[in-house]
């Protein structure tokens, strides 16, 4: 299938030949036709399957079909996002696809003065994309009206409800005029989505691409058994030793991120650090060099991560192993996108030999160990906190059999489904053997 078969505007069409896409990714393919049709829309899908340009594309399309009379400029399109990274992300999608009509399109995140964010509103917004908390903030100090508003997003809604978004985002969405088309995008169903979408859709149709639960073929996946104590000394041998091109390397907290960057600096290795206590210049420029080859060492929290597109990106690190398995998948698709190859190395202390086991459980497959002779794993011993929690319910750790996971569920209340079963790993759109961009 082509771009052409949509039947999309010449508008669109000028702006998709001008940056060397042609063929839709399988989300694409199965969402654009519905969301032109007026459905709404409930999806499945990880990052790096082209979630973005799926609705942007068909929303750009129906606001220059629609008949609008009014000549003043209002909020028509309200994408919800949970980072700024990704909410910037999706502004310069809408703005490269819409380049060729006179649709204007801004972003609101917090963690910046305001003033710069009121004077564009008041200059007149198609398409907000925001993030819930100063999206909220300027909707109570009347800066924002959302009467408008006929097309609603929410993306990577799981997230957001993870990072404590789901009072403001109720509160949102009840703020937003019926009838309306509502398209929510999740990388998992979890019942809080289920209950979202049976609350504010009306008979939304499924589409899952990509379960969470596969990985992607091109990922050469390995293991390293190391105390906790020698993670920082076997990961520099690895990243002087090895040729690297680039790496991002994960953490599970803020305070882990700093410290690692600290310890690496140290050892003479630059690197960019990234999490929601950077000031949004320092996120914007350790992404901006890092991009650019300045720095070939990105450090990311879970959250922060979420929505930074990088481009043939070669290594991604497990320096401490996810609390959640399916995070483990969203880790290592940032890389081997777009038929790339890539690697995927974890740490594993004793501490986090249930989490490889639990991610094991869910990837179906066994993750490659490699022998650590420089820095042999010899604490067998359970640290103090997780002797202390032995006995107690576990929250994180389920057995494979009853986890809710997104290869495999699906919402009862909805009986409307439509499936893409391949198992893509590329961006927004295949461009040859280039990455591509877009989320």
């Amino acid at each position: 299938m082509k771009f052409e078969d949509f039947g999309l505007l010449e508008p669109i069409m000028k702006a998709i030949i001008e940056s060397g896409y042609t063929v839709p990714t399988p989300i694409q393919e199965s969402a654009i036709p519905v969301i032109l049709s007026g459905k709404d829309i409930l999806g499945c899908a990880r990052t790096g399957t082209g979630k973005t340009a799926a609705f942007a594309l068909p929303i750009i399309n129906r606001l220059l079909s629609d008949k609008e009379t009014d000549k003043e400029v209002k909020i028509r399109v309200l994408i919800m996002t949970p980072t700024r990274e990704l909410a910037i992300q999706i502004r310069d999608n809408f703005r490269e696809f819409s380049k060729h009509t006179t649709l204007k399109c801004s972003v609101i995140f917090g963690g910046v003065n305001q003033q710069s964010q009121i004077n564009v509103l008041k200059k007149g917004v198609d398409i907000l994309v925001a993030t819930p908390g100063r999206l909220l903030d300027l909707i109570n100090q009347k800066y924002v009206k959302l009467g408008s508003v006929k097309y609603l997003v929410l993306d990577e809604a799981d997230t957001m409800l993870d990072m404590g978004f789901l009072h403001d985002v109720k509160k949102i969405m009840n703020l937003v005029p019926t009838p309306r088309q509502t398209l929510l995008f999740s990388a998992t169903f979890e019942p809080s989505i289920e209950e979202l979408a049976a609350t504010f859709m009306n008979k939304p149709e499924i589409i899952k691409v990509t379960p969470t639960s596969s990985t992607i073929d091109a990922i050469e996946q390995s293991l390293y058994y190391v105390d906790k104590n020698n993670k920082s000394n076997l990961l520099i041998d690895i990243l002087k030793k090895e040729q690297i091109k680039s790496s991002l390397i994960f953490t599970r907290t803020k305070h882990g991120a700093n410290k690692l960057g600290e310890t690496l600096n140290k050892a003479g290795i630059l690197c960019g650090i990234i999490h929601g206590n950077k000031s949004q210049g320092a996120r914007v420029k350790a992404l901006k060099d890092f991009k650019e080859g300045t720095t070939k060492v990105l450090i990311a929290t879970d959250i922060a991560a979420r929505g930074i597109d990088i481009q043939e990106l070669s290594h991604v690190f497990n320096y401490e192993m996810p609390e959640k398995p399916e995070t483990y998948v969203h880790r290592i698709g940032r890389t081997g996108r777009a038929n790339s190859s890539g690697k995927a190395i974890s740490f594993a202390n004793y501490d986090e030999k249930v989490m490889v086991k639990d991610i094991e459980s869910l990837i179906k497959m066994h993750i490659p160990v490699i022998e650590n002779k420089d820095y042999p794993m010899v604490n067998l011993v359970l640290s103090p906190k997780k002797q202390d929690s032995r006995g107690k319910k576990n929250t994180t750790a389920k057995p494979f059999n009853n986890r809710k996971s997104s290869g495999s569920y699906v919402p009862s209340k909805f009986a409307s489904t439509r499936k893409s079963n391949a198992n893509y790993g590329g961006n927004s759109f295949h461009r040859g053997h280039q990455s591509n961009r877009g989320k």
